[in-house]
């Protein structure tokens, strides 16, 4: 075990990817992946070391980075916020070629919790597994990667989905300037295209005290330096033709892209994290950030609020039963790419025959990529 940006950190290595993950929290980063003869690391980490922080904050800010489960996702009544699974430590079960298995008995929500992560030969990708057992009742849940923008031109990266049926900004005061936090976007405001969200006249102070004025663009990234938004997508089920939902940015020279069955993971989040916090540890420096996370949950409210089914007319679940007698796996898999110069936006991610997908551009562009799309099934 190696000391990776001052955490303690698990590695595992294939041909294609190198990764590790902080034994505190359970956090995923750096991770090199290694496609068309470059290498590519996307998740960001904190501008900051667990030990520069002073003050009693919870490992999940202390050690932030890359990627984590959370169960539960968001704050709790009692307990860190996203959970145990976040923040506390994991030990070792199995170490092989091309696989680590850690596992966590969370105080707050009971049982077991086992995080497999496995590499294949010739793929630049991570197959990622949660196992939840012995845990019971109603729970909200995601993985949460954060990827790095933060060198890229203003707009330069590109973010889409697959199709949703659902779109809205945070319904409620995301970011807070009594907290010495600020948003940009109007709090509640449905849309239909991440093209058009609606932009606020100025930094809301409230969330029934806003007027639109116009929209902004969701899919170009780095954008709205100075603001902290979120907003939430439930994507579209999967059919025969499509199995799977994906989420995609193009960053510099690559695609980052997740896949993901949409019956475990019915919504995606976007954290726009751009220098909207100002407070500390953040003192505005967690800038051209971007959460594309993966979850069932009310955006990222209490665990509480996520049980209270506030989306259930819209037929959105926001909380999964669990048991005792039952083990619930929750798989996705996170891939990187090689893409030509001006490659564009993906529009789509299909699947092949055999262990590969297609992605296509809004410029025409395709790439084949070697991964094992059926791991979500």
């Amino acid at each position: 075990m190696n000391s990776i940006h001052g955490a303690p950190s698990f590695q595992l290595k294939s041909d294609c990817v190198e990764l590790s993950i902080t034994q505190t929290a359970g956090m995923l980063a750096p991770v090199i992946f290694r496609s068309g003869g470059s290498e590519f690391s996307p998740y960001a980490l904190a501008p900051w070391k667990p030990d520069e922080l002073e003050g009693s904050l919870p490992n999940l800010l202390k050690y932030l980075r890359g990627d984590f489960f959370c169960l539960p996702f968001g704050p709790q009544d009692n307990g860190d916020p996203h959970g145990d699974t976040a923040n506390a430590e994991w030990s070792l079960v199995k170490q092989e070629e091309g696989l680590l298995h850690l596992a966590l008995d969370p105080g707050d929500v009971g049982g077991r919790v086992e995080k497999v992560l496995r590499l294949k030969s010739g793929h630049a990708a991570v197959y990622c597994e949660h196992r939840i057992s012995g845990a019971e009742g109603r729970f909200s849940y995601g993985t949460h990667p954060i990827l790095d923008f933060s060198g890229l031109a203003e707009g330069q990266g590109r973010v889409t989905t697959s199709p949703f049926r659902w779109a809205s900004v945070n319904p409620g005061l995301f970011s807070d300037p009594a907290n010495h936090e600020y948003q940009a976007l109007v709090p509640g405001a449905r849309f239909t295209d991440l093209r058009e969200v609606p932009l606020a006249t100025e930094p809301p102070s409230a969330p029934d005290q806003v007027s639109a004025a116009g929209t902004t663009d969701l899919t170009r990234y780095p954008a709205r330096q100075g603001f902290e938004d979120l907003v939430m997508l439930v994507n579209e089920e999967a059919s025969k033709e499509q199995p799977f939902a994906w989420t995609a940015a193009v960053l510099d020279g690559c695609v980052w892209f997740s896949l993901k069955n949409p019956a475990d993971f019915p919504a995606t989040l976007f954290w726009i994290s751009n220098g909207g916090r100002r407070g500390a540890p953040w003192d505005g420096r967690h800038l051209g950030r971007l959460g594309l996370e993966e979850v069932c949950s009310h955006f990222a409210d209490n665990v509480t609020s996520s049980r209270e089914d506030r989306l259930g007319g819209e037929n959105i679940p926001t909380t999964r039963s669990f048991s005792r007698d039952e083990v619930v796996s929750l798989r996705i898999v996170q891939a990187v790419t090689a893409i030509p110069a001006d490659f564009g936006a993906v529009v789509s991610i299909v699947p092949g025959e055999s262990e590969d997908v297609t992605i296509t551009s809004d410029t025409g562009a395709t790439v084949e990529v070697a991964v094992n799309w059926s791991f979500t099934a």
